[in-house]
This record gives C-alpha cells, structure tokens and sequence, in this order.
C-alpha cells in the first residue's frame, strides 16, 4: 500500500488540476483520512469538509444512513459505507465523498472480527465499495483503512470516464 501521504498529495493535485472537491465521512478513522488529507498543502482548495459519525444515531443523522440498513446489519455494512459517502458528498456539496466504518479492534464488534473495513467512495460516476480484512493493533488497522480509503479514492478519481 502506497503512504498516505504521498496518496493524499496525489488527490489534492489532480482535484485542484480538475477543478473538483472531496468530503469525508469517518468512523473508525475517526478523522485520520480528512486530517491526511488537510496536511497536505493546497487542500483548502479541494477539502470541503469531514463528518466523524462514530456512533450509529449520528450516521443516520448526519449522513442518511437508512435506519433499516443499521437496524438489520449494523454499521460494519457495505451498505452504510456507501450511505455515509454518498451522504457526506451530498450535505457537503463536493463532487466526492469518501467514507470509512469498520471494527478497529482489539475485539469483535457487531458480531464482525476487529480488522473487518469497509470503504465507499461515491461520486459523479456513481458509488464503488471495497470491503478489506485487515490485520495487526487497533492503530493498525485505522491507519490501513485510511490509507486503503485514500488509495481507493485516488483510483476512483482518476479511473477513465466510459
């Protein structure tokens, strides 16, 4: 996996390049890929904003995540996932969302092993998913999953246009 660094570069250079805008919506990054992002010089030009939705309430509050999707599923769901991008792209006004839930760890959570990620990115082109299993401490696995969210992000962008 690429550094996140690198990748956050990468994507505010080619939304600057294309006159585009990205909004975050995180929970068990808890704010690691929009502060990737902001680290990065220029991202005031492209980063709208981020919503850290940690608890359940608040992703159906903030974000329109489905209360039937959490009440049958939970939050570890591909289906939140692309609910809290699509949502933050939307009440954020930019032209992508980005959005990360998962279970961090050290234990289970909603019946799903620590390690269990999923990502969404939504934009003009639609929403893409990825689900990943992801191994090693807590910090570990948040810091793969932003990673893997900005890398996800940066192929979506910049994937050609059918």
């Amino acid at each position: 996996m690429t550094d996140r660094r690198s990748l956050s570069e990468r994507i505010v250079s080619h939304l600057t390049a294309v006159g585009e805008t990205i909004a975050c919506a995180e929970s068990l990054t808890a704010g690691l890929v929009s502060a990737t992002i902001a680290d990065t010089a220029g991202a005031s030009l492209v980063l709208r904003g981020a919503i850290v939705a940690y608890a359940a309430d608040v992703k159906v509050a903030l974000l329109g995540v489905p209360p039937s999707v959490v009440a049958e599923a939970g939050t570890v769901d591909p289906r939140v996932a692309r609910a809290m991008a699509e949502g933050a792209r939307l009440r954020l006004g930019a032209t992508w969302g980005v959005s990360t839930t998962g279970v961090a760890g050290p234990g289970p959570a909603e019946g799903k092993p620590a390690g269990t990620v999923h990502l969404a990115v939504a934009g003009p082109r639609g929403t893409v998913t990825r689900e990943l299993r992801l191994k090693g401490t807590r910090d570990d696995v948040r810091r793969g999953a932003a990673a893997a969210a900005l890398e996800l992000a940066l192929d979506v962008m910049t994937y050609p246009a059918a």
